[in-house]
């Protein structure tokens, strides 16, 4: 079991990892994947349960389903640095023929990736069958997934929502990155959302709160909060509020790094504010 201090020396890792991926080809998206960063490692250092033998099947194991797939560096990091592909390939990040491609794709059959995710809204949809999947086989094991608050402006979440509560779905916890940011500019001058809580409740779902979701210890707390009121005939939804672009302080308190690569410059002033842990690759 990894300390809090791994916990975040891994995290740092991870947010070097993100911001050079992204500057190596000048595309992809560092904002949400920063935000995410503690969020994912505490997923695959600490709270799943999994096989970096990797199968499409995920039988007896943790499922993860990424439904947000523009955040694709931090997963690719994270994945990487959990075992399932070498590290070193974090550097064929966008490139033509590499299996990272910018939103996750399975017919590069890049160990860790169950679904393609380039298309918003599509992934707790995803979620729920494997998790219906899992009940059906008998099989214990839970299944998580990530969503943008700016995705859950996408009609299919909520059709899914509702048939998440309609069919019992107590094995699925479904987490919101809230960082109130999207593409065009805060969430709630896009398209307001209201109370997500206040949503997920009347939908019929049971709710977790984590309000410091850059806290690793806030993090674990929050979702082993979660995971003890799964079984009990509702889905659970997590929300996460985190800061887009977390762990590079020019890039937070704004929606202007969801989809932009910093410079050399910029490049190498965040990678000041996290020196190495683990190693680049």
């Amino acid at each position: 079991m990894p300390t809090t201090q791994q916990l975040e020396d891994f995290t740092q890792q991870v947010r070097r990892d993100i911001v050079r991926m992204v500057h190596a080809v000048d595309s992809g998206h560092p904002g949400g994947s920063l935000g995410c960063a503690e969020f994912l490692t505490c997923l695959y250092q600490e709270i799943m349960d999994y096989s970096t033998n990797f199968s499409m099947d995920g039988k007896n194991e943790d499922l993860f389903f990424l439904s947000n797939g523009h955040i694709s560096p931090v997963y690719y990091s994270v994945l990487a640095r959990s075992g399932f592909f070498p590290v070193a390939e974090l550097a064929t990040f966008r490139k033509l023929n590499s299996r990272l491609q910018g939103h996750p794709t399975t017919h590069e059959h890049l160990p860790g990736v169950r679904i393609a995710s380039g298309s918003l809204g599509q992934g707790m949809s995803v979620a729920i069958g494997a998790a219906q999947t899992k009940k059906l086989n008998n099989d214990a094991k839970m299944v998580y997934s990530l969503h943008g608050d700016g995705e859950l402006q996408e009609g299919q979440i909520w059709e899914a929502v509702m048939y998440a509560a309609a069919k019992k779905v107590d094995n699925l916890i479904a987490t919101v990155d809230v960082n109130e940011k999207q593409i065009d500019g805060a969430t709630d001058e896009v398209l307001p959302m209201g109370s997500l809580k206040a949503k997920f409740e009347a939908f019929g779902w049971d709710v977790v709160q984590i309000e410091e979701g850059n806290n690793i210890e806030a993090i674990l707390t929050g979702i082993a909060e979660a995971k003890s009121r799964t079984g009990n005939g509702k889905p659970v939804c997590v929300l996460l509020r985190t800061e887009m672009g977390n762990g590079v302080d020019f890039m937070m308190h704004t929606h202007a790094w969801h989809g932009k690569a910093p410079n050399d410059e910029q490049l190498e002033e965040a990678l000041a504010q996290n020196p190495e842990t683990l190693g680049d690759y």
